[in-house]
């Protein structure tokens, strides 16, 4: 059977690629040529700068001698590009970047007393005009000043901020109520896995040049996890020579950072190392004021190399490893026991890269990657209410091929890719306190079990442009085959239009999801020996998410300074994926439930750059309802009892209704800036389970119990208020030194995160807390 389905897909990948050859699509990100001379042909090296505020990317750069250079991995858009070199006139255009296939720009410069200098302003780069969906794009400056109170969380900060996703406990990235769907893009290859505090290494942020953040109109080449896309890009763009930096930070909780990398590029041959690490005493969200057992250790390295054979051929190898190990927060009463939970996640990727050009409009790539991700928890004989023990992991091999061109009004790609991935998972526990379990639970009990899991994917796309109309097509097959087995066409489509008198793009998408279940703890919950943990079981099996993603919205300009983001969404789900806990063993496991619609509006007001100004203000309105009966996962005891028949309605644990972010950005002069931020939310759904207030206050406190409204089940609204600053103290050539101060949750505001939710647990915020770091490059 499992041959037959293999030789199947086989042929439909094959089919698939063929197709591409012929068709007329896009990508993510493409690049650009830039080749520099004069009047008579001789070369030019000028000085130059890349903009797309669309895109808050700005790039400064010298081409080489012979006036060439070429600017990787930029986010499709409008940018400025703008040449100055000395007895020249100062020369800029709008180039537009919409392919993989790379753009090509010879320019010749004009003797500065004959050439009159043309200006393009940075507002036409305002609004992507061919756009068929919302992006929200985070740039380096931002990246660069994100400073976190607690390690690990920089990037996932920033992500955030923007509209339509937020936080739960420990740092888990919700976008538009979706759970365990977030799937990060790291230099193009997909990690679909759960990349949270609690389950991963962080990545190091120096290392990152741009991101962007989708959460509709997805293009085909996206699958598997598409509750929101994460671009992570790191920077590429050294000069020739030995170049480097430094930071050191540390901060409240006894927390101390710092990160080194070197790069060096030797004309065609470029080769980077970089290396971070970490302490602190607040790591993850405790359930109590206290911060009971909190400490977190971190390490890491990232080496690569890359090389131009021709302006046509690319090969870039890269090697990542990180490795963090800290201690689970305990509630009061594992305190008074005297409990002790270890965990350590590590993390080695090895990655390699090819692209071809084979012509100017056709563009061929091919990537691989291995992963060994490994998670390990022990707990010391004092831990209460069980003892447990687990060790997972899982060695991922991928693999994937990919055409892209160029004709007519058409981008379009095509390509395949596959996940081959031995999961193993080991589980033991011991009952301390039975009586907080169902009579005859079993104890001791020792879980052991491992699996492959098989993931091929095909796909066509394509983007057309004509006039001021922009259509995204593509049409994309996956097979899921792990614990049980299934396939699913996916096709999205895109469309809009820009209304140049009022400088307004107006742009509706559709997009058909197929969703695979979250891998971590998978097999636990779908082993037939957890039927003889408890009297009462039900397992089922957790089969993929299917889902119906709808968008539309409009992005408009003002006064070549404002931009305005606005959309209303709607996802409509069939086995909507959440997570529960294993007995009290704080291992949690993927289920599902049989529907859940989840619907909003977001609006942004974002100023990239007004004189000395910079900042934005958000605001989103979300409802999230799921539906019984359960569809899939693992129920003992009483929450087996009806789980089956109950199709009652409720509040999904991402159900915020009102988020509003804002902030400001002041030059205050050349070396020296200024910014205030902002945050509020009106706060999460609270399952007390029937537990009386007096209960509550001996488990968690009076002020914590106190930021819960017991009548609604909500967590009473939070908010934070934080200030940030940082001076350029030194800078010549290539030299530099900064510092940075930031002070986050300024008022000391009690901020509960999660309270008892359904499957969330409790979690607070930190307090008003310190974060300061010098940097020194070279």
């Amino acid at each position: 059977m499992f041959s037959k389905q293999i030789f199947s897909l086989t042929g439909i990948l094959a089919l698939l690629f063929l197709c591409g050859l012929s068709t007329a699509a896009q990508r993510a990100r493409g690049e650009l040529h830039i080749e520099v001379h004069d009047a008579q042909g001789a070369a030019v090296a000028p000085a130059g700068e890349l903009v797309s505020e669309a895109n808050q990317f700005r790039r400064a750069f010298v081409t080489a001698t012979d006036g060439r250079y070429i600017a990787q991995d930029l986010p499709f858009g409008v940018y400025r590009l703008s040449l100055h070199a000395e007895g020249f006139a100062a020369w800029s255009n709008l180039i537009e970047i919409r392919s993989e296939v790379p753009v090509s720009a010879s320019v010749t410069l004009g003797v500065a007393p004959v050439t009159a200098q043309v200006e393009v302003n940075d507002s036409a780069t305002l609004v992507d005009q061919s756009r068929t969906g919302a992006i929200y794009s985070v740039g380096q400056q931002a990246i660069e000043e994100q400073l976190s109170a607690q390690p690990g969380r920089g990037l996932s900060n920033l992500v955030n901020e923007q509209p339509g996703w937020l936080y739960e406990g420990n740092g888990v990235l919700h976008p538009r109520g979706s759970e365990y769907d977030v799937q990060y893009v790291f230099d193009g290859l997909p990690l679909t896995q759960n990349h949270s505090p609690a389950f991963a290494p962080a990545f190091d942020a120096d290392d990152v040049e741009s991101m962007r953040v989708l959460t509709a109109s997805f293009p085909a080449e996206y699958g598997r996890k598409l509750g929101g896309i994460i671009e992570v890009t790191t920077s590429k763009d050294a000069p020739s020579g030995l170049h480097g930096l430094f930071d050191a930070g540390g901060g409240s909780f006894a927390t101390v950072s710092g990160s080194a990398a070197l790069s060096y590029m030797s004309g065609k041959n470029r080769f980077s190392v970089s290396g971070d690490g970490f302490h602190t005493d607040r790591y993850l969200d405790p359930p109590v004021l206290e911060n009971f057992t909190n400490r977190g250790n971190a390490g890491g390295f990232s080496a690569s190399y890359e090389r131009d054979f021709s302006d046509r051929d690319r090969l870039r190898i890269t090697v990542i490893h990180n490795e963090v190990r800290f201690l689970v927060p305990n509630e009061l009463v594992q305190r008074v026991a005297g409990q002790r939970q270890d965990i350590t996640n590590g993390e080695t990727t090895g990655q390699i890269y090819f692209q071809h050009a084979i012509s100017p409009s056709l563009f061929l790539s091919f990537s691989g990657s291995a992963r060994d991700a490994s998670a390990t928890l022990t707990s010391n004989p004092s831990s209460t209410p069980v003892i447990v023990s687990q060790d997972r992991g899982y060695r991922e091999g991928y693999v994937r091929g990919d055409l892209a061109g160029h004709r007519g009004h058409h981008d379009w790609k095509a390509g395949a890719d596959s996940i081959f991935s031995p999961v193993h998972e080991a589980l033991q526990y011991t009952i301390k306190d039975f009586t907080l379990f169902d009579p005859g639970t079993k104890s001791p009990f020792a879980f052991a079990d491992s699996k492959w899991d098989i993931e091929p994917a095909a796909y066509v796309q394509d983007q057309w442009h004509r006039g001021n109309w922009n259509v995204s097509a593509g049409l994309r097959f996956d097979h899921y085959g792990f614990v049980v087995q299934e396939s699913a066409w996916s096709p999205r489509v895109g469309v809009s239009r820009y209304v140049p008198s009022l400088n307004l793009l107006v742009h509706a998408s559709y997009d058909r999801v197929f969703q695979t279940p979250a891998m971590e703890n998978l097999l636990v919950a779908s082993s037939p020996l957890l039927v003889a943990i408890e009297p009462v079981v039900l397992r089922l099996p957790v089969r993929p998410a299917r889902g119906n993603y709808y968008e539309a919205g409009v992005t408009k300009s003002f006064l070549g300074k404002l931009r305005l983001e606005g959309n209303v969404f709607r996802r409509d789900f069939h086995n909507y994926s959440d997570d529960d806990v294993l007995l009290d063993t704080g291992v949690s496991f993927p289920i599902a439930f049989a529907k859940a619609r989840i619907a909003g509006e977001e609006v942004q007001v974002a100023v990239p750059r007004w004189g000395r100004f910079s900042g934005y203000l958000s605001y989103a309105n979300q409802s999230g309802i799921g539906q019984g009966p359960i569809t899939g996962g693992l129920f003992l005891g009483d929450n087996a009892a009806n789980v089956l028949t109950d199709t009652s309605k409720f509040a999904v644990s991402q159900d915020q209704r009102n988020t509003a972010r804002a902030r400001v950005r002041f030059q205050a002069e050349r070396r020296v800036w200024l910014a205030m931020g902002a945050q509020y939310g009106s706060g999460l759904p609270a399952d007390t389970g029937g537990a009386d207030f007096n209960t509550l206050v001996g488990e968690f406190g009076a002020a914590i119990v106190s930021r819960v409204n017991l009548l609604r089940a909500r967590v009473r609204p939070n908010f934070s208020l934080d200030a940030a600053a940082g001076a350029e103290l030194f800078h010549k050539e290539q030299r530099s030194a900064e510092m940075q101060i930031q002070v986050a949750n300024l008022t000391d505001r009690l901020n509960v995160l999660n309270f008892e939710s359904l499957f969330s647990g409790t979690a607070v915020a930190a307090p008003r807390s310190v974060s300061a770091r010098v940097k020194f490059t070279f």
